[in-house]
């Protein structure tokens, strides 16, 4: 007889039971893998309005409060996973705050990237050369995203440009950043400037630059034009500048007429036709070419100059030719009056 010991039922049940067991969790950790893969790579949650959804991540926000953001904003389908992957992908550190838009179905794996990279939503307000500090500051207040109220600040006193805002950022700031951009250039440009210039203080220089901007539109004229009014501010000439009567008009919003004889004669502190020198303030903000070209004008003899009915203007530097030049320009304007 056998010593050895046949297996019985129990054993067999227990290992099939086994097997079955195993075989029930392998199938769960590959389902759940693809799951977690289909969640991190695949669609993600549809937008719950249009096609966009705009998020705001605050500067100092951690990992956790990302995702927290993205998961109740309805971007991301699970938080946890958006953490995992963003501490497997050591992205934590890489996240950067600011305003973004994702797209509807956007997966979660370009939405941590997109955050990772800072593809933020990029807004301007943008501040033209020749703009008052009235239109400037319009501009400012009509960006929807911006908060806060603001006072215009003094003519002349911001530097025209495009200048990115964030949503929630307070509009006097925005202003702030402006007029700090024009400090810090008038400073470096005043610095260099030539030394026989008729101008004594930084404002003054601001102030004639503002009337070479808006005398002409055409950068290649400015250096010229600045060297006329320099002229005519040594020989105690007045300045005679259109530009200058529509400010004290208007104060630098378009006149949408020519200006009439009455307004040519009447006194007013911007009127320099009969003031000598140069106005009060500034017309108008100046940009870097007017204000560089007032700084460091040419060496000319010119004295005048006058439109030319091709959209930019005639030299002279008698005033006889100047006479015979302003005659060519009247019949322009008969010509186009007929």
């Amino acid at each position: 007889m056998s010593g050895r010991r046949r297996p019985v039922r129990g054993d067999r049940g227990l290992f099939r039971s086994a097997s079955r067991l195993l075989t029930l969790v392998f199938v769960s950790v590959i389902l759940a893998a693809g799951w977690v893969i289909w969640t991190y790579r695949g669609p993600g949650p549809s937008a719950r309005e249009g096609q966009v959804t705009d998020v705001v991540l605050p500067r100092g926000a951690s990992t956790s409060q990302i995702a927290a953001a993205l998961k109740s904003a309805g971007v991301i389908g699970s938080r946890n996973i958006f953490y995992l992957a963003a501490k497997l992908a050591n992205a934590g550190r890489r996240l950067k705050a600011g305003e973004y838009e994702f797209r509807s179905g956007q997966s979660m794996a370009s939405v941590l990237a997109d955050i990772a990279q800072g593809k933020v939503v990029k807004r301007f307000v943008a501040v033209p050369e020749g703009w008052t500090t009235d239109m400037a500051t319009d501009a400012v207040r009509a960006q929807p995203v911006l908060t806060g109220d603001v006072a215009a600040p003094p003519e002349g006193s911001i530097l025209p440009d495009s200048y990115p805002v964030a949503r929630g950022e307070d509009r006097a700031e925005v202003i702030g950043k402006m007029r700090a951009a024009r400090d810090a250039l008038l400073a470096q440009l005043w610095a260099g400037r030539s030394p026989d210039l008729p101008l004594k203080t930084p404002e003054e220089a601001v102030t004639l630059a503002s009337i070479v901007e808006k005398e002409t539109g055409i950068p290649s004229e400015r250096p010229r034009i600045a060297a006329v009014f320099e002229n005519r501010l040594r020989q105690g000439m007045k300045l005679e500048s259109d530009p200058t009567i529509i400010y004290g008009i208007t104060k630098g919003r378009p006149l949408g007429r020519g200006i009439t004889m009455k307004e040519l004669v009447t006194a007013t502190p911007y009127n320099t036709y009969r003031i000598v020198g140069l106005p009060p303030t500034p017309i108008a903000n100046p940009g870097r070419a007017a204000l560089a070209a007032v700084l460091n004008p040419p060496k000319s003899d010119e004295m005048f100059f006058v439109a030319n009915g091709a959209g930019g203007h005639v030299f002279a530097s008698t005033f006889v030719e100047h006479q015979a030049n302003v005659a060519k320009w009247r019949a322009i304007e008969r010509a186009r009056a007929k």
